[in-house]
């Protein structure tokens, strides 16, 4: 494995820690969000984990960005081409991530987008119910795919043939 793409997959593997040790630390949280609406606070602490699970989602996509396709979009729609440019496959590369998780993907970067220019109070359960119940689920996907990512990665069949 070539020295740029072993540092890509250490900064791919280092996220994947910070994202389970994200899922650890709100473990008493989660799941009572399943059972009952949360109140302001937990409201607010569940957004956060829905902002940070994003972030690192991100964090991922602009090291493979930088490091192996040497471009990272600019402009106003930065953050949307960043997540469509992850399900395409580059010279260097396979997809990160497929097309389909793209998309549900994207519902959290909106998501992310509203969180960092909102005040908590205007938090919307209905809303944010939508993205914290599945994001166990949504996360598994994430982390097959990114594994799947490696391993075609760390075994020299990256681009096209």
């Amino acid at each position: 494995m070539s020295e740029l793409i072993e540092r890509v997959a250490e900064e791919v593997r280092f996220e994947i820690g910070h994202l389970e040790q994200l899922f650890v630390s709100y473990s008493d949280l989660l799941p009572g969000a399943r059972e009952r609406t949360p109140g302001l606070v937990e409201m607010t602490a569940l957004a956060s984990v829905v902002h940070s699970f994003y972030q690192g989602m991100e964090n991922i996509f602009v090291a493979v960005a930088k490091r192996l396709d040497q471009q990272l979009p600019t402009g106003d729609h930065w953050h949307k081409d960043l997540l469509a440019q992850m399900t395409r496959q580059t010279a260097k590369r396979p997809p990160v991530i497929s097309t389909e998780l793209e998309t549900r993907l994207a519902v959290y970067l909106g998501f992310r987008h509203f969180s960092r220019h909102a005040y908590p109070y205007f938090l919307d359960w209905d809303e944010l119910e939508k993205l914290v119940v599945p994001l166990h689920e949504v996360w598994a996907e994430v982390k097959r795919q990114l594994h799947q990512f490696l391993d075609t990665l760390g075994s020299g069949r990256g681009g096209p043939a």
